[in-house]
């Protein structure tokens, strides 16, 4: 509502003091004043002429074009401004318009005093007009006076009569277009009218004083003499226009005088004036210290003819107006002194043209006295004369009216410009040839008149401007030549609105030079800080140096000097420190407080002193005003502040956090950091001054964030100390805290500071769950539906358990259960030297439902710290955590970013030329991020909620103190009860896996790359099928996995069984259990389970060992009594049959060694398909057992060894490091130990003691190793070789074999049955050996007169087929007597090789190929030979005995 002040033309614009009367609230009055601004322009041609002849002076009607500019005020204009009138007579309200609530007339009588109406409307009416009267009378200087009753409807059933200078307007909704402009028109036409009175009354004085120290005029304020409007005492008080007859002033017409003594009294010198004195009688001076408050500008204003002043001026007693007068004709210094009041005078009249929109009428005044005041060298009137002169040519170029610039304006002729100015019109013509001559003319003219109006205000004489009028006048001028420099240097359209209506400019200027352009920057600079006031703060007051240093800012912010501005602005920011504590402290001593009590010392009452009400911001002014003038004078230093962005300064997503990061960076690169602390020091002082909470808050809080480093340190710990003290931080910090507790008692809001570190968010990790309650997750395909699994366990039992692997600390430490409490690590820094208080501290999450809880800590100085904080997600789903919620005390409440890397800013060099464009605002979108930004990323923290899950715990267990004892191949069963502790989730899934300490020697020995391939079969057999624990089916369970179910708060109970095994000392039953809600076929690909483990402590003793073994071939035959202890179930009935069952062909004896080593008499069982042996073995000693196992054929003996771990099946194993030999061999002894073990069974039992403590197990026998002889004993080869004696004769001895018996000379036939077992054809070649028995070789072998044969003794027999045989004969005679034998060998005439067509066709039919074990492995060792032929050897000779 405060209009500009330092406008340029303000000397043309009419003072209108808008005053409250009766009922009113401040909101109404504030509207109903801006409803009145909005007409503040009042055409000449609107305005009705007043009617009565002696008022026309200012008429309308004289120039219709004219217009009058209303400034609006709500307050008197300070004594040091109404003292500079009528040199600056603008400055002086002429209308008083009172403003009354229409709303308020009717509801309560204003006045009890002025109650005699008939109605409350009427009484307050009346009293409205009563106190117009009294307004009269207290502001008798102006004009016009006025009450304005807004929306006030009048009633039509009884009107009730409005008084005179009342005028009512209707409400807004019955507002017409012109309601409004009418009112003011009719105050305007007032003014017109009562300005005749002023002009006359100034007419008839004798003299006007210049302002300024020993000056002649009397104060404006000095009401000792006769007011300047004659017409006031002419007339009755009750009268408001009166004639400019009356009293004559005694003190005007004394004026006229010479100042040469009187015979009555002493006369002050020369230099001053007997109607006012130097310094005013109540001590003050009118400019170095003018009243503060109205009641002494009132006191000023009333001092009766009784004062000491007015009794200095009249202490001759009173004069005649013709004793005083004095002659004016003749010569000499008289002469000098009428001519210089009468220019005077004439350009006060012509001010009064200028304000009253006559501005042709104000130009001849002015030009005419200009010219006079020229010649007699009056110059502060001389530049008075050409400043409204040019400002009534400005106002005719704004209206469209073309004029003559005057000669006075022109530049004089003895400098010699006239040539130069001829030119630069030539110049702007030929750049706008459109633009009207008249203002391109003044468009010329006006740097040089401005420079020549400052060089009369700036002359030193007797007579010399204030500092106020003259820097305000320079600062005017100063606008002038920016709006020409801002329109390209040419008066037009857009230069007369920023003239005249003071508009801002389209665009502001940048530090880009603009040499061209006349007037230039640097010209209107040079000449802008004339206008800078001294130090002598005795010359002005507070509000003028803080509006004059204002003045002088806007105009340097506008030109694009910024860095100029803001040291301008410091200095303001330094006056208003000083007005605020002055104000402050008299306030303070007004009201009885101590002006240190604090910053609500003035502010906590419930009215303001008179001190402090020159100083007194509105509720909206800090906001609005303060708030951004001081923001603008931080930018400027490079301040790192939080509103660098102000749109996105409460903000606070990723986005916006690294655009706040990134431009506190550019402004700690920009300026430097001393000054940028200074700057914050000063506004911090200015704030609490005034006091402004919010700007305390704000100040301190940028300091803090200024002297920081602004960076993320890292391990290297880089220097990030602060630059100011300790002790400065604390006060600080002290300070923020006590503000944002005191605005709230004092219920003024949430005033609260912005966190000075944007890194105080430095990591959030989620605290790994107890091992009970840790969610695993697991593939689908692990469950036991979906795999093949054992009945001993749930899973693959071999090699690889999934769910006994290690768990992935990350993925599970990325899972929450939905109802569950979340623990989260957060890590915060504070790099400064003092604590931070955290008031409250909470997740920021995205995704699923999460309630967080808040937490509070201290931060300690310069330091990381760490802190858990925790929340319960509400149902499944996907869960981000972005950052933290952080209110630190004193602080807003805030979201912070994590940033976990450590980041320092790039540091980019200066360039000077960039200026505050460096710190430009801009959209993130419209500009790339630095390299620096782009590194800092913040980070997010993923995690997955699963359903709600059950609670499972060991509640007991049959074990006491969870430990067994246990021997070597004994089982014992033990039961384990587990209990679910959640009362409304129930267990559908349970699943049992087993630890054990053999599993990590044989799992190593599994990935030993030197293991063979019967060794790892080993190693995985055990693993698969001599496991140390394993669950028990109960009774009456088909299907254990399906009835698995623990209802919540229930208890179940499994049966587990350990087996005794060497190295076994402790086990583990892990039970993963989850909730599924589902079949396992429709479970999703992975699901999560929670595990619950039961340690065991195992000690496993040996019982029987195994410390020898052994395998015999049969020779001859088996004594009877041995084969009745071992035969297990053949009957008596057939002799023949039961002694052909165990044959030397089809039998070999195993020999085992076992030792009982446990103190206990022991009881041993060996049992084979067809054998059974019990054994009593004494502790500590050894027994040798026999039992017969039958012979075993194998079809391929040299297959490769199979792996039970399907990872690690292939086709075959070949070792590298042995030879072929060595690898069939391995591979044959490996297939014929398998055999005998699957027919071999052992077990032992105690004998000794309670039947409930008597103990079974099994006995160890896979320590078996073959050697070839064993093999030799228990192998069947895959060609049988038979030889037989036919026709011989067999004679039985008893106890012993029978004996073939042959005569001498006598013919025998030689079967040989040739038996093919193998599933491949055979070429075979048979070979006979006879021999002599029981002599040396070579007359064993020699068969002369011994033996005679029908053929030969080696020939090729046909093809025998698979499985197939062939038997031939030959005749024998033996030629003498003795004992024979007969050996029969076969050997392949050629290996087999099948067919293609046979190969394909296995193909096809889907069979597995058949892989030629001795080509592999000739081939594999680089041999490069095939199949060798094989030869088979007939078991046992066929023996005979030759006789006579």
């Amino acid at each position: 509502m405060t209009p500009d002040p330092l406008l340029p033309i303000a000397p043309a614009r009419v003072k209108a003091l808008v005053l409250p009367i009766g009922r009113i609230k401040r909101e109404r009055f504030e509207s109903f004043v801006r409803r009145l601004d909005t007409e503040n322009v009042v055409h000449l041609r609107d305005i009705t002429p007043d009617g009565r002849p002696n008022r026309n002076m200012f008429s309308p009607l004289a120039f219709p074009n004219g217009a009058m500019f209303y400034e609006l005020m709500t307050h008197l204009p300070p004594p040091s401004h109404l003292a500079l009138a009528p040199f600056d007579l603008y400055r002086e309200p002429l209308v008083l318009i009172a403003v009354a609530d229409g709303a308020e007339i009717g509801n309560t009588v204003f006045s009890k005093r002025h109650s005699s109406g008939r109605t409350v409307e009427e009484a307050n009416l009346r009293a409205l007009d009563q106190e117009l009267e009294d307004l009269r009378d207290h502001y008798h200087r102006i004009l016009v006076h006025q009450v304005l009753i807004f929306d006030y409807m009048p009633s039509k059933e009884k009107p009730i009569p409005i008084p005179d200078g009342i005028t009512t307007i209707p409400p807004a909704e019955h507002h017409k277009r012109t309601t409004m402009k009418t009112v003011m028109c009719d105050i305007s036409s007032l003014v017109l009218a009562e300005m005749t009175t002023l002009a006359k009354s100034y007419e008839g004085r004798s003299f006007i004083d210049s302002p300024g120290p020993g000056s002649r005029q009397p104060a404006m304020d000095d009401s000792s003499g006769l007011s300047r409007r004659n017409s006031q005492f002419a007339l009755p008080m009750g009268s408001r226009s009166t004639s400019t007859s009356g009293l004559a002033d005694r003190s005007h017409v004394r004026m006229s005088m010479p100042p040469v003594p009187s015979k009555g009294g002493n006369f002050p010198s020369r230099n001053s004036t007997p109607g006012r004195p130097s310094t005013p009688v109540n001590g003050r001076s009118g400019l170095s210290n003018p009243p503060t408050t109205f009641d002494d500008i009132t006191g000023a204003r009333d001092s009766g003819p009784g004062s000491p002043e007015s009794k200095a001026d009249t202490h001759d007693g009173f004069r005649t107006q013709s004793q005083d007068r004095v002659s004016v004709q003749g010569f000499g210094p008289n002469e000098r002194w009428r001519s210089k009041t009468k220019s005077r005078i004439q350009i006060v009249i012509g001010s009064l043209y200028l304000q009253a929109g006559r501005w042709a009428d104000s130009i001849e005044k002015l030009s005419e006295a200009a010219a006079v005041a020229k010649s007699i060298n009056d110059h502060l009137w001389y530049g008075k004369a050409m400043e409204l002169l040019l400002v009534n040519l400005l106002l005719l170029g704004w209206a469209g009216v073309e004029f003559q610039v005057p000669t006075v304006l022109l530049p004089p002729p003895e400098k010699g410009t006239a040539p130069s100015l001829a030119a630069a019109i030539q110049e702007a013509e030929s750049k706008d040839p459109n633009q009207p001559r008249w203002l391109r003319n003044l468009q010329i003219y006006i740097p040089d008149l401005l420079d020549r109006i400052i060089g009369s205000y700036s002359r030193i004489s007797s007579e010399h401007l204030p500092p106020l009028p003259l820097s305000e006048a320079i600062i005017r001028f100063c606008r002038i030549l920016t709006a020409l420099h801002l329109a390209n240097g040419q008066l037009d359209e857009k230069s007369l609105d920023m003239i005249v209506f003071g508009n801002p400019p389209g665009k502001t200027l940048t530090t880009s030079p603009r040499f061209t352009i006349v007037p230039n920057r640097t010209q209107i600079v040079m000449t802008l800080f004339k206008a800078f006031p001294s130090s002598a703060s005795e010359l002005l007051t507070t509000i003028d140096r803080i509006v004059i240093l204002s003045g002088i800012a806007s105009i340097l912010g506008v030109l694009g000097f910024q860095r100029k501005k803001a040291m301008v602005v410091r200095e303001l920011v330094s006056v208003l420190i000083g007005g605020l504590i002055e104000a402050r402290t008299r306030g303070a001593a007004d009201v009885g407080i101590h002006p240190a009590a604090g910053l609500a010392g003035l502010n906590g009452l419930n009215g303001h002193s008179a001190g402090a009400s020159a100083l007194d911001l509105g509720e909206g002014d800090i906001e609005h005003g303060i708030d951004s003038f001081l923001g603008l004078l931080l930018k400027t230093y490079g301040v790192i502040g939080d509103n660098l962005y102000p749109d996105t300064a409460k903000d606070d997503s990723d986005a916006n956090s690294l655009l706040r990061i990134e431009k506190q960076s550019a402004a700690r690169i920009f300026g430097i950091r001393n000054m940028k602390i200074n700057i914050l020091r000063l506004c911090i002082n200015f704030s609490e001054a005034l006091p402004d909470f919010a700007g305390v808050l704000r100040f301190s809080s940028d300091l803090l964030r200024t002297a920081g480093s602004g960076v993320a340190p890292g391990p290297k710990r880089e220097d990030v100390y602060p630059a100011i003290s300790r002790d400065e931080q604390i006060r600080l910090a002290a300070n923020i805290n006590k503000t944002a507790s005191l605005s709230k008692r004092l219920g003024l809001g949430d005033l609260t500071a912005e966190y000075w570190d944007e890194f105080l968010l430095r990591g959030v990790e989620l605290r790994p769950l107890p091992a009970a309650k840790r969610p695993v997750p697991h593939a689908k395909s692990l469950l036991p539906n979906v795999v093949a699994t054992r009945a001993s366990q749930d899973v693959d039992p071999f090699i690889y358990n999934p769910f006994l692997k290690q768990v992935d600390k990350e993925g599970v430490d990325k899972i929450l259960v939905a109802g569950e409490p979340a623990s989260f690590k957060i890590t915060l820094q504070n790099p400064y030297e003092i604590e931070v208080e955290v008031e409250s501290i909470r997740l920021d999450t995205e995704g699923v439902e999460f309630e967080p809880i808040p937490a509070n800590t201290v931060i300690g100085p310069y330091r990381t710290q760490k802190m858990a904080i925790s929340g319960i997600p509400k149902s499944d789903g996907s869960l981000r955590v972005n950052g933290a919620v952080i209110k630190v005390r004193g602080c807003r409440e805030r979201r912070f970013p994590i940033f976990v890397e450590p980041w320092v800013p790039d540091i980019r060099p200066k360039v000077k030329t960039i200026g505050l464009g460096s710190l430009d605002t801009q959209h993130p979108a419209e500009k790339p991020l630095c390299p620096a930004i782009e590194r800092l990323k913040p980070a997010h923290l993923d995690l997955s909620v699963i359903s709600a899950q059950p609670t499972v715990v060991v509640k007991s267990s049959t074990l006491p103190q969870s430990s067994v004892m246990i021997l070597e191949g004994e089982r014992q069963a033990f039961s384990v009860t587990l209990q679910n502790l959640s009362t409304t989730t129930p267990v559908d899934f349970l699943l049992f896996s087993f630890q054990d300490s053999t599993q990590t020697p044989l799992q190593t020995a599994l990935d030993s790359r030197d293991a063979t391939a019967a060794e790892l079969y080993e190693y995985e057999l055990i693993l698969a099928k001599k496991q140390a624990l394993r669950l028990r089916k109960r009774g009456g369970q088909n299907d254990n996995n399906k009835k698995r179910y623990i209802a919540p708060g229930q208890t179940t109970t499994f049966d587990f069984e350990i087996l005794g095994k060497p190295g076994l000392t402790h086990g583990i039953i892990q039970v993963d259990y989850a909730y599924l809600d589902v079949p396992h076929d429709e479970v999703a690909e992975k699901f999560y389970t929670r595990q619950v483990s039961l340690e065991l402590t195992v000690t496993v003793n040996a019982s029987v060992e195994v410390s020898r073994i052994d395998i015999l071939a049969l020779h001859g035959r088996i004594p009877e009594p041995l084969w009745a202890r071992t035969r297990k179930a053949i009957t008596n009935a057939d002799e023949e049959e039961s002694e052909n069952v165990m044959t030397p062909d089809t039998h070999c004896l195993l020999v085992l060694d076992l030792r009982n080593s446990w103190p206990s008499h022991m009881s041993v069982e060996l049992e084979s398909d067809e054998a059974h042996v019990e054994e009593q073995i004494l502790p500590g000693n050894t027994s040798r057992v026999i039992l017969p196992i039958k012979r075993v054929y194998l079809e391929d003996p040299h297959a490769f060894i199979p792996a039970l771990n399907p990872s690690r099946q292939r086709q075959f194993v070949v070792s590298t490091k042995i030879s072929p030999e060595v690898e069939r061999a391995n591979r044959e002894a490996f297939w014929y130990r398998e055999r005998i073990l699957d027919c071999l069974r052992a077990t032992w039992r105690t004998t000794s003691g309670h039947a409930n403590t008597k103990r079974t197990g099994t006995v160890e026998l896979r320590a078996m190793r073959l050697t070839s002889r064993m093999i030799e004993a228990v192998k069947i080869d895959e060609v049988g070789v038979e030889v037989d004696i036919l026709g011989a004769r067999n004679e039985k001895v008893a106890g012993e074999e029978g004996t073939r018996v042959v005569g001498l000379d006598e013919f025998v036939q030689v079967r040989v049955r040739v038996l093919n077992r193998t599933e491949q054809p055979v070429y075979p070649m048979l070979r006979l050996l006879p021999a002599l028995c029981h002599r040396p070789l070579n007359v064993a072998l020699d068969f002369t007169r011994k033996l005679a044969w029908n053929g030969t003794l080696q020939q090729v027999l046909p093809v025998i087929a698979a499985k197939g045989e062939f038997e031939t004969a030959m005749g024998v005679t033996a030629l003498c007597r003795g004992e024979f034998e007969i050996m029969a060998s076969v050997e392949e005439t050629r290996v087999y090789v099948p067919p293609p067509e046979a190969v394909a066709d296995e193909k096809e039919e889907g069979e597995k190929e058949v892989v030629n074990i001795d080509a592999v492995l000739a081939a594999g060792f680089g041999g490069g030979k095939g199949k060798e032929r094989r030869i088979w050897h007939s078991r046992r000779p066929c023996r005979f005995v030759v006789r006579d």
